[in-house]
């Protein structure tokens, strides 16, 4: 197995979870929705969790997982199928994801390209895997930098750990059994920039960023509202737009202005796989988490 990069200390032990291990699970987390209170601690490459203090525990972070449908806490109340193979010889993987605040107080969210084989285009934060040497918050300004072009000037910005998020792909036993399993930390930087200076400057990567947009306060509320396990909502609330400003990239690789469907940011996910890439759109079940972590800390 590669070197472990999410650890949990069970008992006073450290242990490496199993792919197909709940994380979750493993920590003690019980049948309702969470998030649970976890004690972590991190140092280059990896993740320390437990659910209780210990030396070195750096934060007292919200864990969560996918309710009510996480696979991994499903796998093990259920028979597999014949043949059905999990991957082997591979623990739980990390990731990091940046929830960037401009000064005038909107989060940058970035559409994934529908050609990746992991989430395509999806509306998410940011973010990927941290390399094995490298701090949480190097990772996340390296993923920040290779996806928006934005690199954010030393002295410039400040941080602060969300939460924790376990994420699956795909999200739901009904689309096929897990291929990919993380832990995903997220991370609040605030900028001293306006929301205009750092648009000024975004040049996206387009082999994983399709569009991006800013979220203020007011829609980051409704959508961090919308639950997966529940229909989208049919009508839009009185006092949101029907739709938000956001900038794409056209095949040509020029950006230009779209008004993406505020209900668009709304829908669920869905029970069976889409057929296309482009049924798939919406926003992830853990930027919903993220937004309602900001928005916590905002006060809102």
């Amino acid at each position: 197995m590669a070197a472990a990069r999410v650890l949990l200390l069970l008992s006073g032990r450290s242990e490496s979870p199993s792919f197909a291990q709940s994380v979750c699970g493993l920590l003690g987390a019980g049948p309702g929705l969470g998030p649970w209170p976890t004690h972590c601690g991190w140092k280059r490459g990896r993740l320390v969790l437990s659910d209780r203090q210990f030396p070195g525990a750096s934060a007292r972070l919200p864990l969560q997982q996918r309710p009510p449908f996480c696979p991994f806490a499903a796998l093990d109340q259920q028979l597999r199928a014949p043949g059905a193979e999990l991957p082997r010889n591979r623990g739980v993987d990390l990731g990091v994801a940046v929830l960037l605040q401009s000064s005038d107080q909107s989060v940058l969210l970035t559409r994934r390209t529908r050609t990746l084989s992991v989430s395509p285009n999806l509306w998410v934060p940011p973010g990927g895997h941290v390399e094995l040497d490298e701090e949480l918050l190097d990772g996340g300004l390296r993923e920040l930098r290779e996806e928006s072009g934005l690199q954010l000037p030393q002295g410039q910005f400040s941080w602060v750990p969300l939460g924790l998020w376990e994420s699956a792909y795909p999200p739901r036993l009904s689309w096929g059994l897990p291929k990919y399993h993380h832990i995903v930390l997220y991370l609040l930087v605030v900028s001293r920039e306006s929301q205009q200076q750092l648009q000024a400057r975004i040049q996206p990567n387009p082999s994983e960023v399709s569009a991006f947009m800013w979220l203020g306060p007011d829609i980051a509320a409704v959508v961090a509202a919308t639950e997966d396990g529940t229909e989208a909502p049919r009508h839009l609330p009185r006092e949101l737009p029907h739709s938000i400003p956001t900038v794409e990239l056209g095949e040509d690789g020029r950006v230009r202005p779209l008004a993406l469907p505020t209900s668009t940011l709304l829908w669920t996910t869905p029970t069976t796989a889409p057929t296309t890439e482009e049924g798939n759109e919406r926003v992830s079940t853990g930027t919903k988490f993220a937004l309602r972590l900001w928005l916590r800390h905002l006060g809102r």
